[in-house]
């Protein structure tokens, strides 16, 4: 028996050093098997993922843009969802073939370009941006591998061009690039929270203080102008004066903002909010508020206009002189040049020139569009520049900026920055500024008005009766080569309606408007006059505007001096 117990030992000690040694190699090898795992697992945790299509984030590429509204709730601009085609070069498996399929269905698609951008080892790149449903259900059926669908939003604007300057548009990539798009994007996060433009929230729709019926008619009477005048270019913006709100502004030529490419065309430019014009015998209107404001000229007096007024070798005429002595309300009504800077100069030039910086016309007016541009007024008036600034000659400023000023004038002296978006009655009372006391405001109305039934705004009155309106007309020689043309002219009205009891300003004007036919003037009061009448009766009885032609309303507006 001693004899089979030792190699039996033997064979069980030399079993259990196998099986040892097994084990040790098997946890060696789950050792290895778990350290590459591991390794694998930071790997991946430190590699950055490729989440971009040509440098672009494709989160961002794939967001939203909220609606936006107008004052009414009408859609002005929205998103449409729609498949963009894009590849992954490096996990297609044959480039000849997935070339040849894609362009069976999009033969558009220039054949080296497409193959040089599936040859490459690029993570992804665009095939084609935004493909109709058919286009992308036929290739889908193709089956390529390495080949997919973004689905994007593309903006889309139900009113083509109708608010084209307002609004702004958008590139491929869904960014704004004008108007409120770009403002939206420039503007922090907390406010595209609000406005529901930041990512992951729900998209909030954008309320704007535009009226599309109002927009659609002042854009539709100026295309007419530019037909009915020949006129080269046309712009128009109207002004709720108990708010400072943007109710309608357009600018001709415009451009679609559905086609980005037509902003870049030739005369494009928003000329309401981004052009520096001298606005001509308009700016009348604050030559008289400051002298009225300042107490040291009244409606009862009288000014010498039987000359013109030399400056050195320059003599200064009116274009239709009366020659005789002229009443202040005459002097507005006959738009005299000699009677106004008569008044600048019982004002005088500096404290004239200090009241164009109370009203904010020397200093850039910048609303929520982003296209804006800073007035043309010198720092100092010299007798001469102050006279012919009292007329609106030697400064420019946009229309947008007059309108705003004008708003003052007849809504009791406040001033409120314009704006494209809905005020509550808080921030008006927050924002009002207080520029002319309301007694100025009460003459300068009766003055507007005055205008209207006798002076150069009889034209629009008679197409506008029964709404109260008045104005002031300005005819300003375009300079051209360094020379005032007399033939060339940039035609302005400033109005507002109903002027017994104000709630919008306009302010419109026509770029070398031609007569409309053998009787007819090129003067403002021909041109921009009749547009400004057919707008107000359009649109006043969508405003809530009811006309009335109760003499009375007129006699009221006479100031208790006059009576």
């Amino acid at each position: 028996m001693a004899t089979l117990v030792l190699p039996l030992a033997g064979a069980v000690a030399a079993r259990d050093r196998v099986a040892g040694r097994r084990i040790r190699m098997a946890m060696l090898a789950l050792l290895v098997l778990f350290g590459a795992i591991g390794a694998r697992l930071v790997q991946l945790g430190l590699t950055v993922a490729d989440t971009t299509i040509e440098g672009v984030e494709r989160d961002s590429i794939s967001a939203s843009r909220p609606e936006l509204l107008d004052r009414e709730g009408i859609p002005t601009a929205l998103d449409l969802r729609v498949p963009s085609l894009f590849a992954e070069p490096r996990n297609i498996v044959d480039v000849e073939e997935a070339v040849t399929k894609i362009r069976r269905v999009l033969p558009e698609l220039d054949e080296t370009a497409l193959r040089t951008k599936l040859s490459t080892d690029k993570g992804f790149v665009w095939i084609k941006r935004e493909l109709t449903p058919a286009q992308g259900e036929a290739i889908e059926r193709l089956g390529l591998p390495g080949v997919d669908f973004l689905s994007e939003s593309r903006r889309f604007y139900p009113g083509g061009p109708e608010a084209s300057h307002v609004l702004g548009t958008v590139n491929v990539d869904n960014q704004g690039i004008s108007g409120i798009e770009k403002y939206l994007d420039q503007t922090d996060l907390a406010l595209l929270q609000d406005v529901g433009l930041a990512r992951d929230a729900a998209l909030t729709p954008v309320v704007l203080s535009l009226d599309v019926r109002v927009q659609h008619v002042v854009r539709q009477e100026l295309l007419d102008a530019l037909s009915r005048y020949q006129a080269i270019a046309a712009a128009a913006v109207m002004l709720d004066v108990r708010t400072g709100e943007v109710i309608a502004l357009s600018s001709l030529p415009d451009f679609d903002p559905n086609d980005p490419k037509s902003a870049l065309l030739e005369g494009r430019l928003n000329r309401i909010a981004a052009g520096s014009f001298k606005l001509g015998s308009t700016s009348k209107s604050v030559t008289f508020a400051a002298a009225l404001d300042s107490g040291k000229v009244s409606l009862t007096d009288s000014f010498d206009a039987r000359s013109g007024i030399r400056f050195g070798r320059f003599t200064i005429n009116d274009f239709h002189g009366k020659n005789r002595i002229l009443t202040m309300p005459e002097v507005y009504k006959y738009s005299s040049n000699v009677g106004t800077i008569r008044i600048e100069q019982t004002l005088g030039k500096d404290a004239f020139r200090s009241f164009l910086s109370r009203v904010h016309l020397d200093t850039e007016l910048r609303t929520e569009l982003p296209e804006s541009t800073r007035p043309k007024v010198p720092d100092t008036f010299s007798d001469i520049v102050a006279a012919t600034a009292s007329f609106g000659h030697g400064i420019s400023v946009t229309p947008l900026q007059m309108a705003a000023v004008m708003a003052a004038f007849v809504n009791g002296g406040t001033y409120l920055k314009p704006t494209f978006f809905p005020r509550t009655p808080g921030d008006v009372k927050k924002l009002a500024e207080r520029i002319i006391q309301p007694a100025t405001s009460e003459r300068l109305r009766y003055l507007m008005r005055l205008n209207a039934r006798e002076g150069s705004g009889t034209r629009m009155n008679k197409i506008a009766a029964g709404y109260r309106a008045g104005g002031k007309t300005g005819t300003a020689e375009k300079v051209v080569k360094g020379r005032y043309q007399s033939n060339t002219n940039l035609n302005v009205f400033a109005s507002a309606f109903p002027l017994d009891s104000p709630k919008y300003v306009m302010v419109l004007l026509v770029d070398e408007p031609k007569a409309e036919n053998p009787q007819s003037g090129t003067t403002a009061g021909w041109n921009a006059g009749a547009i400004t009448g057919r707008i107000i009766r359009r649109v006043a009885p969508m405003l809530g505007v009811a006309p009335d032609f109760d003499d009375t309303l007129d006699d009221a507006l006479t100031p208790a001096e006059l009576r």
